[in-house]
């Protein structure tokens, strides 16, 4: 089955894939930008998020398949690839396993290592939306904010709500099958991983995800990497500091 996407602009592809609970929704205002630079950007949606298709298999294997599906559909070649967290690790291995189609990757704030499961509380928030009772947005929030304090993330997950109907609402994501794979998520990448070419590691000064310690694992499995940190940024470091992450990737690929 074939991936859902929003095309931006015309030019060299420029493929993002953003992260668990996600959509390429979320990416469109850099995508934007980005299109501006001469490149038809790609906003991608994974399996069992956003617009594309339900499936009860989760990992990263599939994932990078179903990109290799996408991009030999649309016949692309010399691809710029940006993944933001599970989306980068997607793009990480999808760069190691068909080195031929991409130019340049771009991973932001995640390793390729192991990391625990830590979305409990947001998955059981959303497991709590009762859509037979809840009817607008701002219900929904209000039951959410019982698990999930953060305002941010809360937004973040409420652009999964769409009406099914004028008076049903229901949620984009497959939250059973992420339910049941969650720790997929966090799996380490295989060791062997290598890619040769240009990559650019970007890190928020205050997210943990890409700490001293990995760099060593990025340079061995990325020898080309380059490994630079967005200011007054944590995870969301392309949400929070969007200025400062264009020009970094701007900088990385023109």
């Amino acid at each position: 089955m074939l991936l859902h996407s929003n095309r931006i602009g015309e030019g060299p592809p420029f493929i993002i894939l953003h992260g668990f609970l996600g959509m390429g929704d979320n990416w469109k205002t850099l995508a934007k930008q980005f299109s501006t630079l001469g490149f038809q950007v790609h906003l991608v949606d994974q399996r069992n998020h956003g617009r594309s298709f339900h499936d009860s298999e989760f990992n990263y294997e599939v994932l990078a398949q179903d990109l290799k599906v996408y991009c030999s559909h649309h016949n692309l070649k010399n691809i710029v690839l940006l993944g933001h967290s599970m989306g980068g690790k997607t793009a990480m291995l999808f760069a190691a396993l068909y080195p031929e189609l991409v130019s340049k990757l771009i991973v932001a704030d995640i390793a390729p290592r192991f990391y625990p499961v830590h979305h409990d509380a947001i998955l059981e928030g959303l497991s709590s939306l009762d859509f037979g009772i809840l009817t607008s947005r701002k219900e929904a929030e209000v039951q959410l904010s019982k698990y999930v304090q953060d305002v941010g993330t809360r937004q973040f997950l409420l652009k999964n709500i769409y009406r099914v109907s004028s008076e049903i609402l229901g949620l984009r994501i497959n939250l059973e099958t992420l339910k049941t794979h969650v720790s997929e998520v966090g799996e380490a990448l295989p060791s062997a991983l290598n890619f040769q070419k240009d990559s650019l590691f970007l890190r928020g000064d205050k997210s943990e995800y890409i700490s001293v310690q990995d760099e060593t694992l990025i340079k061995h499995q990325f020898p080309a990497a380059v490994i630079k940190t967005i200011s007054n940024a944590g995870h969301w470091l392309h949400a929070e500091n969007p200025a400062e992450f264009f020009h970094n990737v701007r900088t990385f690929i023109t």
